[in-house]
């Protein structure tokens, strides 16, 4: 690999020249506009070097630099996250004639259920990213969250948040690498994570520092983003779907449910609970998880199902293309929003051919003794 740019908290700062404090999505061409471009482009070269070559050398660069790779991710990532999303950075099966949102909060809310979350406890969302699951927390529960996240500018952006939603007296954001986590033995009442810890490069070492920080008898409950009994690794299709979804979403590795659960265990837990949720067609549950990714010719149910839309799709390939051409935005935003794109198709692709799932649902406690 060439000269690699290390996203350091002083390469954030200068990169985000300007973080626009109003809602994302109206303000993503402000947050284009305020990126130091210079730095936008070094960032995503950068991050493009990770994928050159799919060999085992390339591979082995994502593992051991997982957090140059994860965090130029998200660098280049989050705008457009928030612009085309919103604030929770997660999917959820839906029912009819629930919005997004409603069932954006509905799956966060079974999660907190299985993690057995009450008021007043403190809790550790690991890889909080912009904040979006914590503050909902917060509000469903009464519980004091600490989000953990390797990402400076999304813990700018978390903080930013909670303080227009008055939330700095039951948050707390902590820059930190969830394979080292800077907390206390027995710290936390309960701990989750939402679609986060597939970043690690070892499933096994992050679950095992969930369960370090965890108190006895707290409870574990996460949602994971695995590969399925159906992959097959000898399948040139699966594997070129496996690579775009971890192209597209920064990842390092996906790993099995198989391997997900055991790690788990390895890590100490006791089991309560482990399924592949993304099928479940129980009432409430009758639309796929990835239906706001192929939402069809045309949405006008708001700007960011517009965005994700075909014609909208075309319509913010075409609006970045133009902002790049005319200096607006950074050289190398069209090969962000490319290769987002990219991992939409694939994430479709995936959970249609059933060889991947973004909510593997584990549940576990830490044993009292």
């Amino acid at each position: 690999m060439s000269q690699i740019l290390e996203p350091t908290p002083e390469l954030s700062r200068a990169l985000h020249e300007r973080v626009v404090e109003n809602d994302a999505a109206s303000s993503l061409v402000s947050r284009l506009q305020g990126k130091n471009k210079e730095l936008q482009t070094k960032s995503v070269d950068t991050y493009q070097q990770f994928w050159t070559e799919n060999d085992q050398e390339t591979e082995e660069n994502r593992t051991s630099m997982y957090k140059t790779l994860t965090n130029t991710y998200y660098n280049l990532a989050t705008d457009f996250y928030e612009y085309g999303w919103g604030q929770s950075f997660h999917f959820a099966r839906k029912s009819h004639g629930e919005t997004l949102r409603e069932s954006i909060r509905r799956h966060e809310h079974i999660l907190f259920k299985y993690a057995n979350i009450k008021e007043g406890m403190r809790v550790l969302d690991v890889g909080c990213g912009v904040g979006g699951p914590a503050r909902e927390c917060i509000r469903f529960t009464g519980a004091h969250v600490t989000g953990l996240n390797n990402n400076d500018y999304q813990i700018e952006r978390a903080n930013i948040y909670a303080r227009k939603h008055e939330q700095q007296d039951y948050s707390k954001f902590v820059k930190g690498d969830f394979m080292e986590m800077p907390f206390a033995e027995n710290e936390f009442d309960a701990v989750y994570a939402l679609e986060a810890t597939c970043h690690a490069p070892v499933l096994k070492d992050v679950y095992s520092q969930m369960y370090r920080v965890l108190k006895p008898g707290g409870y574990f409950a996460i949602y994971e983003w695995c590969l399925t009994d159906n992959y097959d690794d000898n399948n040139p299709e699966h594997k070129k779907l496996a690579l775009d979804i971890e192209h597209g979403d920064g990842i390092a590795k996906l790993f099995s449910t198989r391997v997900a659960l055991q790690a788990a265990k390895d890590a100490g837990f006791e089991i309560e609970l482990a399924q592949d949720i993304a099928h479940d067609t129980t009432v409430g549950n009758e639309i796929p998880w990835y239906r706001d990714l192929e939402v069809g010719l045309v949405s006008f149910n708001g700007l960011q199902a517009f965005s994700r839309s075909q014609i909208g799709r075309i319509f913010t390939s075409n609006a970045v293309k133009l902002l790049e051409k005319v200096g607006i935005a950074p050289k190398g935003t069209v090969q962000v929003q490319d290769v987002l794109m990219t991992a939409a198709d694939s994430l479709v692709n995936g959970a249609k051919q059933q060889i991947f799932t973004p909510m593997y649902l584990i549940v576990g406690r830490k044993p009292l003794n």
